[in-house]
């Protein structure tokens, strides 16, 4: 119903809406549903005698949900996407209002003045481009397009090189504006003035195009765990994958951010000339693009199998593993960060020779049981011969682990 509603919205933002609280809905309705499994409420009697077929059942049924969820999920995050242009444009065009209103509420005693006008000229000349580029991009999230990342995730990276570039941008229409306006005979644009100024974007662009192709190269080397969004949310820009601050993230746009808004003051106060950025500060914006570069370096890795035992409920007998014994398989990076999802867990697969094996879903109230980052428990399938076998994983970005031989006896 969620996909529906989303696929019928176009760019209507009341249908978005619609959209996104029918998938609200979804949702608790799934964790509801995993709730009365959990304590096994709503097992059919004919499976419920057996504890494997009952998980099975239970895991099956969870999985169908998830992935109807997961579908209503991904058309809600299109909507949104779609309903989001007129908000960007809508903060633009009301930044353009608030430096108005502002100059003219400055304005009161003082007079207007010529950098007052070419303030707005410049922030019109600006804002007309972002409109047209907010309406060609109007299906991807408007003027947010570019900072979106190949993960449907906003880049911090690219997010602080596009502030920076805009404000690079302003500063020079609006100096072109006093000039051709006849307000000031000569501008300041020598290196004295802009170098750091110069430096910094240089700094942000590079760093974008930096983290890109790091991310990149790490994900095709299998050392990164890569799983898409639903949709990108504001907390990306401070957040890693799985939704938790990550400091390096925040140290990035807090020391940029605040080096901006020292350019932009003092523009106001020198507009004869570009903004001074002092290099101690040009400094604090490397070292903190430094820890966020190094952090993409060394985040994530690949998934790796430690052990594989059998697994042994209470009061079973000691003995080697047999078909149809559950294995127990431990070792690290099963759940990738952003994978912790039920869609994303049905998709993990261990492999036992040439059979593949789909992780069971057991719930637990709250949560999950079986599968976690940290131990996989499957059952062996009867297919499985015995003797040694290969035992691998392969995680819900499409990462195998290395290959595990086991001993199944008959």
């Amino acid at each position: 119903m969620a996909v529906q509603e989303a696929r019928q919205c176009h760019d209507h933002a009341g249908c978005a809406e619609s959209g996104r609280a029918g998938h609200r809905r979804a949702v608790a309705a799934f964790l509801a549903r995993r709730d009365e499994l959990a304590v096994g409420e709503g097992v059919p009697a004919a499976v419920a005698h057996s504890p494997g077929a009952s998980r099975q059942w239970v895991s099956e049924a969870l999985a169908q949900s998830a992935r109807a969820v997961a579908a209503g999920g991904r058309g809600a995050g299109e909507a949104w996407l779609r309903s989001v242009r007129s908000a960007t444009l809508g903060v633009v065009w009301g930044l353009v209002v608030a430096l108005l209103l502002a100059q003219a509420l400055t304005a009161i005693g003082a007079g207007w003045t010529g950098p007052r006008t070419a303030g707005l000229a410049a922030a019109l000349v600006l804002a007309v481009p972002l409109t047209f580029a907010a309406h060609a991009h109007r299906a991807r999230g408007g003027i947010l397009a570019p900072l979106i990342g190949e993960d449907n995730r906003l880049s911090t990276s690219r997010a602080v090189a596009a502030c920076w570039l805009l404000l690079a941008v302003y500063v020079v229409v609006f100096l072109a504006v006093r000039l051709a306006t006849g307000d000031i005979d000569r501008v300041g644009l020598g290196v004295r003035h802009g170098a750091g100024l110069l430096t910094v974007f240089a700094l942000t662009a590079a760093v974008a195009v930096a983290a890109r192709r790091i991310v990149w190269g790490r994900v095709v080397g299998k050392r990164l765990q890569k799983v898409p969004a639903d949709r990108p949310r504001a907390a990306d820009l401070l957040c890693d994958d799985d939704g938790r601050a990550a400091l390096t993230d925040i140290a990035y746009v807090l020391a940029s951010g605040a080096v901006l808004v020292l350019a932009a003051v003092r523009l106001g106060r020198a507009p004869d000339r570009l903004p001074e950025v002092p290099w101690a500060l040009v400094l604090l914006v490397a070292v903190a693009a430094a820890g966020y570069l190094a952090a993409l370096c060394t985040q994530g890795g690949r998934p790796v199998i430690l052990s594989v035992v059998r697994s042994r409920e209470a009061g079973d007998l000691d003995s080697a593993i047999r078909t149809g014994d559950d294995i127990e398989i431990r070792g690290a990076g099963f759940v990738p960060p952003g994978a912790s999802g039920p869609d994303a867990l049905t998709r993990l697969v261990v492999r036992v020779g040439a059979v593949h094996a789909h992780v069971p879903l057991v719930p637990v109230p709250g949560g999950f049981a079986n599968p976690t980052d940290s131990v996989l428990t499957v059952p062996l399938p009867v297919d499985v011969e015995p003797g040694r076998v290969d035992v691998w994983v392969v995680t819900a970005s499409g990462v195998e682990t290395d290959r595990v031989t086991i001993d199944i006896v008959d």
